[in-house]
């Protein structure tokens, strides 16, 4: 989300920016999934792709949701003036809002994706599946809504606080954005990731298992994973879901960046040098 670009320029910047990177980690969120829900994996390729269609629609669609209300928020942030930096409170506030917004869409997305990678099928089989009880739409929005806005900040907010930080700080080592990025991308990463970990378990455990088998309400899953495995039990999956993050804050941080500014030059012409 730039504070360069327009809510349209920003929208398609970040359903690109969104739907790359699930090409790309696909594989970390299968395991991800699979290990929160305590079943097991497969090296397939077929099987850890199952739902990326799904994924690619719901990472694109959110994506766009959160350049789009980030962006327009940081521009009112900032007075209408690209130059102006915004305070780490300010990028944190625009990042927790377009976050939770996104998950008005993005939840039902990810439950069509979860119930793909439990049974298979194509995604029209498990949309029928979903709506045989309509109140199966908003399975897991809540915990949903938490992760998203957090991880919101961790790739669009807290990664420029981090390298301005640094090359303000340290210039002689952190010269460039490129230099700080990795740093930024560990940091957005683990903030991402360890802070949300507990609310995204609870969300996939049930979006897994809609026929409320094993997981009811949010607050019925949540005790179950208790007495089952302990506080650990909410981190099921964290190594994976990390490594998904750090990754994906670089790719993200660094591509919104990059194609923003490869679609529509014109509109970062009058930025400060």
């Amino acid at each position: 989300m730039s504070k360069e670009l327009s809510s349209e320029q920003n929208a398609s910047v970040g359903m690109t920016v969104g739907m790359i990177e699930v090409l790309i980690l696909q594989p970390f969120n299968y395991a991800k999934n699979m290990t929160q829900q305590q079943r097991p994996i497969s090296l397939n390729p077929a099987v850890m792709y199952r739902g990326v269609a799904s994924n690619c629609i719901n990472m694109g669609s959110c994506t766009m949701l959160q350049f789009v209300v980030g962006g327009e928020l940081k521009n009112l942030a900032a007075g209408g003036d690209p130059n102006k930096i915004l305070s780490l409170p300010e990028e944190m506030a625009c990042g927790v809002v377009a976050g939770s917004t996104s998950a008005l869409v993005g939840s039902p997305l990810e439950l069509v994706m979860i119930q793909q990678q439990r049974k298979g099928g194509n995604a029209g089989v498990r949309i029928k599946d979903i709506l045989q009880k309509p109140v199966n739409v908003g399975r897991g929005f809540a915990g949903m809504a938490v992760r998203e806005a957090l991880w919101t900040c961790g790739y669009l907010s807290i990664p420029p606080v981090v390298r301005r930080t640094l090359m303000t700080n340290y210039p002689e080592t952190f010269d460039t954005n490129q230099k700080a990025r990795v740093p930024a991308a560990l940091l957005g990463g683990l903030f991402a990731c360890y802070l949300t970990q507990p609310f995204d378990t609870i969300k996939t455990c049930m979006q897994g298992d809609i026929e409320r088998e094993v997981y009811g309400t949010f607050t019925e899953t949540a005790k179950k994973i208790n007495a089952d495995s302990g506080f650990t039990g909410f981190y099921r999956g964290a190594t994976f879901r990390y490594g998904r993050m750090v990754c994906a804050v670089f790719i993200m941080d660094l591509m919104r960046e990059q194609i923003g500014r490869l679609m529509y030059p014109q509109a970062f012409e009058n930025e400060k040098k």
